[in-house]
């Protein structure tokens, strides 16, 4: 089992920044790739980042150039630092986590946090 907890949402205005933490307890957290999921309002739950096992990145094209996925294994954390936020970013924030290698797909992961709720105002 492992058990994550999202820290770090809140509101912000279009245009700032936000970092999202999640952080990991109970297997061996430098053998899981990670994922961030977010979901609007009435919409599915979608991609917007993930970052193997060996800390390579992978992003939505929505979030590309403007997220920046990252881990430090010593600290058990993955971090999502959310640049230029648009209203279109506001959701609530998931975390995964996922053997082997990062996915992209929402039911290839095993373990989910609670969520954050992130809020961008125009």
């Amino acid at each position: 089992q492992v058990q994550l907890v999202e820290s770090g949402g809140g509101l912000v205005q279009a245009g700032d920044s936000l970092r999202l933490s999640c952080a990991a307890s109970g297997r061996t957290f430098s053998s899981y790739s990670m994922g961030w999921f977010r979901q609007a309002p009435g919409k599915e739950r979608e991609f917007v980042a993930a970052i193997s096992w060996s800390g390579l990145p992978y992003y939505a094209d929505s979030t590309k150039g403007r997220f920046t996925i990252s881990r430090d294994n010593a600290k058990d954390t993955v971090y999502l630092q959310m640049n230029k936020m648009k209203p279109e970013d506001t959701a609530v924030y998931y975390c995964a986590a996922t053997i082997g290698v990062a996915r992209t797909i929402v039911e290839m992961y095993d373990y989910w946090g609670q969520g954050t709720q992130v809020t961008v105002s125009s």
